[in-house]
């Protein structure tokens, strides 16, 4: 794995406020790290937001920057904080009140990958897990918060959209009742990470290219929707869940049939949202 764990993909011109990015499609196993893990080639891939990156590398055609992690998500999650330490695989690590990601074995150095299963026998070094997030957490984040100040610095505001992938299996309640199931889901953390407007405009794009939108259930966003999203200083953050099953074959992991299709309607999508962020002055929602 490289040092910095992630690709910064530049426009040849800024010409958006918006960063996309892929904090979880990372997909660069080390054969160290395999060596420590019981799981197969396969099944350690199980939580990765497989392919995204590929879904939505001509963004900077569009004139916005993306920033597509390498490093794998069950090596370490750039989108939790980097105090959620679980106690009960990195040695040294108090507990501190009740954290239900931590709990899960699904911190910042995870424990386990989808449907509970361990990553590791037994536990870690505390400076083992210092390195990784040294390594890995740290620049990415680094890189995050300065492509979104110089996009700020340009254009007066920033709009982060950060892209993500979700099992089907996650979308069952919407068989219940009425519900249509989505093909995408917005998380703007129920309105304080983004301005509606925003959030208005980024579903109206996905809802004319065919996509059945909705928003903050199953996910509302998590850490780096939080941390960037700042709606009160012109900084926005929308999450971004697309159902793997629409584009990949989930069990085997690879592309299915309609992978260049879905991905010919997102790059429609991408400039749309591109588009928001090339005025200098956007309005905010009453917050």
């Amino acid at each position: 794995m490289p040092r910095s764990g992630f690709k910064l993909f530049r426009p040849e011109a800024l010409g958006s406020s918006v960063v996309f990015a892929s904090p979880h499609s990372g997909r660069e196993y080390a054969w160290s790290f395999m060596r420590r893990s019981v799981l197969s080639d396969l099944l350690i891939r199980s939580s990765e937001d497989a392919f995204v990156d590929l879904l939505i590398d001509r963004a900077p055609e569009f004139g916005a920057p993306l920033l597509a992690a390498t490093v794998p998500r069950a090596f370490v999650d750039l989108n939790r904080s980097v105090e959620e330490l679980d106690p009960a695989l990195i040695e040294g690590v108090r507990r501190n009140g009740h954290n239900p990601r931590i709990a899960s074995g699904l911190g910042v150095i995870p424990r386990v990958v989808a449907n509970g299963r361990a990553i590791y026998r037994g536990k870690m070094s505390r400076l083992e897990a210092n390195k990784r997030l040294n390594d890995f957490w740290h620049p990415y984040h680094a890189q995050l918060s300065s492509i979104l100040n110089e996009a700020h610095q340009v254009f007066g505001h920033a709009i982060l959209v950060d892209v993500h992938s979700m099992p089907r299996e996650a979308l069952d309640g919407f068989n219940r009742g009425n519900q249509t199931r989505p093909d995408v889901v917005l998380g703007d953390r129920f309105g304080a990470s983004a301005s509606g407007i925003i959030v208005d405009q980024i579903e109206a794009a996905f809802t004319a290219a065919g996509f059945t939108v909705a928003r903050n259930t199953p996910f509302a966003g998590a850490y780096i929707t939080q941390t960037y999203g700042r709606p009160s200083r012109s900084q926005h953050a929308v999450q971004i869940e697309i159902d793997r099953s629409i584009y990949m074959n989930e069990a085997s992991l690879t592309p299915n049939s309609a992978f260049e299709t879905v991905k010919s309607s997102l790059n429609g999508v991408l400039k749309e949202i591109a588009d928001i962020g090339r005025e200098r002055i956007v309005p905010l929602a009453a917050e």
